[in-house]
């Protein structure tokens, strides 16, 4: 018996999507195969669950019908909208009950499949997180990260028929791949058409399935991506690429890929917009006679002349030594804020000297 999604990332059912997200990259982090003590099948499983319950669709169908949600039992009422599966009154040929819907609901079912060639549903998208480093946030990098998702079966090419048999007309739709139907409803008599469920609007089924994917013309398994992300990307923001999600299994358009990019905190460095902060500390007779110091940038290490007479709290700018600027041109700065160091132990002769300085007045 599979294993539940949910004790898979080890949350309860009523687990909000924050939780969730955090329970996922805890495990991933855990179990990836580049990591030393990885196990990449339960990576594998900890993906497949992530990609579920991340997706509020995806999840309410799981949760109303487990894991064979994926296999078509969810999608058994998603071809059309058909009263006669409401409980409610009869009267003069139809059965109506709104059990709680909206007009907007209901109208919106009815027409769905209003379209010549009947509706394609579009293939699911699938949310993924990255971690990148404060310095790759700054630069942008491409990253390479692995997907669990339905691919086309090498098997049998993505035909759904074992190799060596062929492909037959659908009976059920007759080689259309489109069902026509009459509703009678409280609004009226309509026309509907819809993919037919049973070719996936191919218009052909195979003599025999494929043993692969069991007809299904999809498999599920680990595929590599390469994603692009831009540099002064903010954590939390998304990076979508299009066409790299699950494929339509009604020859419609792939889904997206959703990839949110996290970065991790630098120990040194702080972001305010575009610019960087650092903190330097100087000691007091740099800050009062004046001198140089080494700051480290995100390319190398820049030295920065400390004027005599320098006071605490003092700024210096370091133009274009910033995160590169989103969806546009240039950097920001590097903003260094001088702190002047108190030594916390004094020998005898510091401590009669600075006695000297105080009676001086300094």
């Amino acid at each position: 018996m599979a294993q539940d999604y949910y004790q898979i990332l080890g949350v309860g059912r009523n687990a909000s999507q924050e939780e969730i997200k955090k329970a996922y990259r805890k495990l991933a982090h855990q179990y990836h195969p580049d990591k030393q003590g990885g196990d990449p099948e339960k990576f594998k499983q900890v993906n497949q669950a992530y990609q579920v319950l991340s997706n509020q669709e995806k999840r309410s169908q799981y949760d109303k019908y487990g894991q064979n949600f994926d296999s078509g039992g969810a999608g058994q009422g998603a071809q059309g909208f058909d009263f006669s599966n409401f409980g409610g009154f009869s009267d003069g040929g139809f059965e109506f009950n709104f059990g709680g819907d909206s007009f907007g609901d209901i109208f919106s079912d009815i027409f769905s499949g209003f379209t010549g060639a009947g509706r394609r549903k579009r293939g699911a998208d699938i949310s993924q997180d990255v971690e990148i480093t404060f310095e790759e946030m700054a630069q942008g990098v491409n990253k390479e990260i692995e997907i669990y998702k339905k691919v086309k079966c090498s098997h049998c090419s993505a035909s759904g028929a074992e190799p060596g048999t062929n492909l037959k007309k659908c009976h059920q739709c007759g080689g259309s791949g489109r069902i026509r139907s009459q509703r009678k409803t409280i609004l009226g008599s309509f026309a509907q058409v819809s993919v037919c469920d049973k070719c996936a609007g191919r218009g052909e089924i195979p003599e025999k399935a494929c043993a692969k994917c069991n007809g299904e013309r999809f498999i599920k398994d680990q595929v590599k991506e390469q994603v692009s992300i831009p540099g002064g990307i903010k954590s939390g923001q998304t990076v979508r690429l299009e066409g790299a999600g699950e494929p339509s299994e009604k020859n419609g358009a792939p889904g997206d890929l959703l990839v949110t990019v996290y970065v991790k905190p630098h120990p040194e460095f702080e972001r305010k917009g575009d610019d960087i902060w650092l903190s330097a500390e100087i000691p007091y007779s740099t800050a009062v006679l004046g001198g140089k110091i080494t700051v480290p940038t995100l390319k190398n290490q820049v030295n920065i002349k400390i004027p005599a007479g320098t006071p605490s709290g003092k700024i210096f700018r370091l133009r274009s030594e910033g995160i590169k600027r989103l969806q546009s041109f240039g950097r920001g700065d590097q903003m260094v804020k001088i702190n002047i160091g108190i030594p916390e132990n004094i020998n005898s002769e510091q401590k009669k000297l600075i006695k000297e300085l105080k009676n001086k007045g300094l």
